[in-house]
Parts: C-alpha cells; structure tokens; sequence
C-alpha cells in the first residue's frame, strides 16, 4: 500500500519510465498472466460487451420504434438520454457495494437484472412504458463497467494493463458489432421485429452472469476479506470503518474526481455524439436503406475494434495521456472523410478510420481511470466517473436530433435533418474538451495495483499500527465512539 501523489497543472505528456514498458511485446504481455487472470479478465469484458449490446439496441432501431410508438426521432432519442443519465446512479451505488463488499456477486446480480429488463423491454407496449424500462435499464446498467473493469485491472501485471485496456474496451464496439448482425439478420426476418434484439440481449446477460459465477472472488478482496477475520471485525465494524475511508478519500481526492468528470463528459460526448444517430444519418441524410446503413455501421465499429487494441498497446509504451492526445487528432483528421462523401464506400471508408481515432482514445481509458483510482475505491471511481460523463454527455443525442429540425438539407426530393454537420460539430468539441483536461491532468502510469488495500483493509492496518484490537476496543461502552477516534487519527 502507498499514497498516490496526483499533480495537476499545465504539463507536457512525458514518455513512461523504461522499467515499466518492459513488455512490448504482445505476445509475452498476453503471456504474463495466469489462467485464473485470463479467466477473470474476459469474464468482465464479456459483462462490458453485453452491455454495451443492450445499449445500442434502441440506437440501431430508432425508426422502428418511431412507427411502433408513433413518435419522431426527438422523442424517441429521450430513451437514450434517460439511459445515459441514470447510469451514474447505479455506477455509484454498485461501485460501493463492488468497494465494500467484493467484485463478484454485485457483478452477476447487476446481469440478471439487466437481463429482466431487458425481457420487459420487448413486452411493452405504449411509449411511456418503453421510457420507464428504459430509465430502470440505465441505473442497472450504470455498474457494469466499474466492475469489469477494476476486476481486471487489478488482477494483471503491470505491463499487461496497456493491451488488455484496448482489449476491455473492444467490448465495447463489440457489443455495437453484434446488436448491428442482430439487427441486420435476425430483426427483419421475425415477426416481433425489435422486439427480438431485445431479448437476444436478454440471453446474453445470464450468459455473462453464469460465467462470473464459475470464477472466484477477485485476489485483492480475498485478502481483504482474510485480513478482516484475522483482525475479528464484525460486518458492522467494517461499515463503519469503510464509510470513515470514504469520506477521507473525497476529501483528499475530490480534484481528482472532478478531473475524470471532466475528461470522461468529453470522451462520452465524441462516442455518443459519433455512434447514437449514426445509423439515422445514414438513412435519412444520406438516403441509403436501412440494411446499408447497418453494414457502414459494422465497417466503423470494425475500426472502433482496431483502435481500441492499438491505443491501449501504444499507452503501455507512449504513455496514457500522449495516447488521449493522438487519438483526438487522428479522429479530427478524418471528420470530412467520414460525413461528406455521398457514396457508400467512402463513407464507411471515413467511419472506420474516423471510428478508430476515437477508439484509440478508448482504449486507454480502463488503465488510465484504474491507475488515478484512490486506494480502495477503484470499483467506485473509474466506473463512477465514467458514467458522470455519460450522463453530462446524456442529451448528446438529443442536441443532434434537435439542431436536425433546423440544419436541413435536400435528399431525394425531401428535407431531411443534416445530421452530418451537427456529427461534426459534435465531434470537433468534444475532442477540444479531452485535449484541454488532458493537458492539465495527472498520470500514474503502472502504479502497483495488485499490493494496494481495499477501504477495509487500509483500515485495518491502520488499527493493528496501533496495537489495537476490535475486541479491545469493544469492550467499553463507548467503544464504537473510541474505535472512530482513532481510525480517523490514523487515516488523517
């Protein structure tokens, strides 16, 4: 265990010291962790994959359900928006419980209920029904990626975190990639139509859960937990001592907070703004079918995978903030390529490349929140951060559809939303949000994760340094008071 020192200010990206890039290569960085390692990284990314599915089946179906419900793509597009603003509240409450209690069970709970609503979802049968499931699906889904994520990170060697980062987020525009086969093959051949990408996705969460049950608790809460009987703590004494850490963690640690706040609304902002209203652009923009608007959609997350891979390789040995900043530019460079051509070709050319600038951003981001994580909250902070920024980045669907009514352009004969400028506007912003925070912010790049305590186990040695016992310090009538006093003592 140590303490983090965070510095933010005006600094250039620096290169990582040599001693912790030693693993360049692939091969021998997939190679450095064990079965159980291997076993709980894909079970977490397989989580992420999932729910990233579950997100992008109202995306991938808007028209759809505008003729289902009777309501245009504004209205439709407030589903997203709820989704993406209520996931912070899940993130903060499965992340306590991730923090407190361990990795693995709030993980399979969160799936199944993920897994429930989305069987609702294919059963409702009015517009305010479909927003209320949707609204209950953001919150559940809000604590999937804290918990993948920290279970992964924190369970590898240090010089493996950089190409299994890319591999985390991959499951992200994997997730995309599948619900696009799903809705490009399966959706039009049955007649429940969207309904039936819905309860695929369904299937797909108790899958994920089941394979989360098989494999054990993660290492560090193993620990944890064996250094909390040793020391004779009651659940009550742990909660007690868990809620002290938190507090002193916001209090030393709240610019931190705000930092990855900022940095994720913009990261949140270029992906939302990019991927949401894609397939709507295509189609009414652009004028292609829907099936053709699909597969231009699968060839950009194919560049999304890509880019996910490379940019958390490239972070391992240009560091995570350099990376951020390369991947901006590289996704700028390509904004005309990939909205004003009027041919297909060109255009899926400009989304895979434009897709993969963005994804190389991505594709550090699980190592880079993980590293800034205060000690014993790191399945409370890269997740909660992350979904803050999706909630700031919530209406980032709606600003689109809705500057739509009023930037216009003539398709076949028809006015139609330019969807196209206002993606690129979008776009432009948000990679100038991430450039600015990024250049102000810390890294720490290959901190020791895996000798770090949980808020439980820092508490603990704070207690056994003072050669107290839990049962010492029960013994009194006053004892819980007596028991606060020194943890905060010893944690000030």
């Amino acid at each position: 265990m140590k303490e983090q020192v965070i510095h933010f200010g005006l600094t250039l990206p620096k290169l990582p010291d040599q001693g912790n890039v030693k693993v360049v290569n692939p091969i021998r960085a997939i190679g450095a962790l064990s079965v159980t390692q291997q076993a709980l990284f894909w079970s977490g990314w397989l989580a992420w994959l999932v729910d990233a599915y579950d997100f992008f089946c109202v995306s991938l179906t808007v028209i759809r359900l505008d003729g289902q419900f009777n309501v245009n793509d504004h209205s439709l597009t407030t589903a997203i928006t709820l989704s993406l603003l209520l996931r912070s509240i899940g993130s903060f409450i499965i992340g306590i419980a991730a923090d407190r209690y361990g990795r693995k069970w709030p993980l399979v709970i969160i799936l199944l209920v993920i897994a429930a609503l989305q069987v609702g979802t294919g059963f409702v049968q009015t517009f305010h029904q479909f927003l209320a499931v949707r609204s209950l699906f953001g919150i559940a889904m809000g604590g999937v990626w804290g918990l993948a994520s920290a279970t992964a990170m924190e369970n590898m060697p240090a010089q493996s975190r950089g190409l299994y980062s890319g591999f985390m987020q991959v499951g992200y525009p994997g997730g995309y990639l599948l619900a696009s086969v799903v809705n490009l093959f399966l959706v039009p051949e049955t007649p429940q139509t969207w309904r039936s990408i819905f309860w695929v996705g369904a299937g797909l969460s108790i899958f994920a859960a089941g394979v989360r049950v098989l494999l054990p608790e993660s290492a560090v809460f193993q620990r944890a937990n064996e250094a909390a009987r040793e020391a004779n703590m009651t659940s009550k004494d742990k909660t007690k001592l868990f809620i002290h850490s938190f507090i002193e963690m916001v209090r030393k640690h709240w610019g931190l907070w705000v930092y990855g706040v900022v940095l994720m609304s913009g990261m949140n902002f270029i992906s939302h703004g990019s991927q949401d209203l894609y397939t709507t652009f295509m189609q009414r923009t652009k004028g292609f079918s829907s099936s053709l608007s699909t597969k231009a959609n699968i060839v950009g997350e194919c560049g999304a995978v890509a880019g996910a891979i490379l940019g958390g390789y490239a972070s391992q040995f240009l560091g995570r903030r350099l990376t951020l900043i390369l991947a901006c530019l590289w996704a700028c460079a390509f904004i005309p390529l990939w909205i004003l051509p009027n041919s297909w070709s060109a255009l899926s050319v400009g989304a895979f490349f434009f897709q993969l600038g963005v994804n190389i951003g991505w594709g550090t981001i699980s190592v880079y929140l993980n590293e800034l994580a205060p000690e014993g909250f790191r399945g409370l902070y890269p997740g909660t951060v992350y979904q803050l920024g999706n909630a700031a980045s919530s209406a980032a669907a709606q600003i689109e559809a809705t500057a739509g009514l009023h930037i216009t352009k003539i398709v076949d004969g028809v006015i139609q939303p330019d969807y196209g400028t206002v993606q690129a506007i979008m776009a432009a912003c948000s990679a100038g949000i991430i450039l600015l925070s990024v250049a102000f912010g810390p890294e720490l790049h290959s901190i020791d994760l895996e000798s770090e305590g949980t808020a439980i186990e820092v508490g603990v040695g704070n207690l056994d340094r003072r050669n107290v016992t839990v049962e010492e310090i029960s013994s009194t009538k006053g004892s819980l008071e007596k028991k606060e006093d020194i943890v905060h003592e010893e944690l000030v």
